[in-house]
């Protein structure tokens, strides 16, 4: 019989044989625990990847914000709080247009302008570089044409602060209604230090 003759050879093809077997199911443990280390690795970065995406959509949402508010400081700063000249046509205009929509016509407008006072920043007063004008005028109509006119000057687009007003019956349904607008102008040259 053969496996007696070569019984050196024999064992030591199945010592080969057995070192093979056991280093294979090593091999092939140690291999897949690599493998699922490489698998977690791979969720957590994935998990990272997704949190710094999300962070920088927050971050470009933060940055649009930013922008549009900018945007709007500066849409304020020139149109509805820009200099005398730039804007007092306009809300001439605009007094004069409202007053035509509710069907009130002013006999006569009166001015007036003043500078505006400073605010206190800690214990010195700083000049915010704005005067007021006020305009002041009167008309007669119905209390609905009242009422339309004090609405319309409330939704103006223009800046304008509805000051004073004054109320007293005429005859019959009709009314005499005072009023006193006022709104801010930037100055022309901006006061060093001035605050918004």
């Amino acid at each position: 019989m053969i496996w007696r003759e070569r019984r050196v050879l024999l064992i030591i093809l199945g010592l080969l044989l057995a070192a093979n077997t056991f280093y294979f199911f090593t091999y092939r443990v140690r291999y897949q625990a690599r493998l699922t280390d490489r698998e977690a690795d791979l969720t957590q970065k994935e998990a990272e990847l997704e949190q710094a995406q999300l962070a920088r959509l927050r971050a470009e949402r933060t940055y649009q914000s930013y922008r549009q508010i900018e945007h709007d400081v500066k849409e304020v700063f020139d149109e509805h709080w820009s200099t005398q000249n730039e804007r007092l046509t306009k809300l001439i205009g605009e007094v004069k247009r409202l007053t035509e929509a509710s069907s009130m016509l002013p006999a006569s407008v009166g001015y007036s302008n003043a500078a505006v006072a400073g605010v206190e920043v800690g214990k010195k007063k700083r000049a915010i570089g704005a005067n007021e004008v006020g305009i002041t005028f009167g008309v007669q109509g119905t209390y609905e044409q009242v009422r339309r006119l004090i609405n319309l000057l409330e939704l103006s687009r223009q800046f304008v602060i509805i000051d004073q007003i004054s109320l007293t019956q005429a005859e019959g349904q009709t009314l005499n209604l005072s009023l006193r607008l006022k709104t801010l102008f930037r100055d022309e040259k901006p006061v060093a230090g001035a605050t918004l």
